[in-house]
């Protein structure tokens, strides 16, 4: 199973980027996908999350400025980011959880910065 995002980039305080992630490998469909973020010298912390079925959970600092939403291809997601600001840089990963085999799975992250 593999994860690959892609759209991250350089782009000025409160401008606009979309993220996506790419699932290969699984012949099921994720129960979770999500992202999240790690910016240096910090630990790595919940963006945003989206149980299958279910509504999206956001970090309390990303809330009303990105969404998140599964692809119509299956084990896609993408994250819309808007109003960036410079403590968003950081590195981002997406994840997808499989319930039935307990797995958990990251992609090698796409690096944003947020920089005038």
């Amino acid at each position: 199973v593999q994860l690959v995002e892609s759209g991250g980039g350089l782009v000025q305080p409160g401008g606009s980027l979309t993220l996506s992630c790419v699932g290969s490998g699984n012949p099921y469909s994720f129960d979770v996908m999500g992202w999240y973020r790690q910016a240096p010298g910090k630990e790595r912390e919940m963006v945003a999350r989206l149980p299958s079925g279910r509504s999206a959970i956001y970090a309390d600092s990303v809330k009303g400025r990105f969404t998140i939403f599964r692809g119509k291809i299956e084990n896609t997601v993408s994250l819309q980011m808007t109003s960036l600001k410079p403590e968003d840089a950081a590195v981002y990963f997406c994840h997808a959880d499989q319930w039935y085999s307990d797995s958990e799975y990251w992609g090698q992250g796409t690096p944003v910065t947020v920089s005038s």
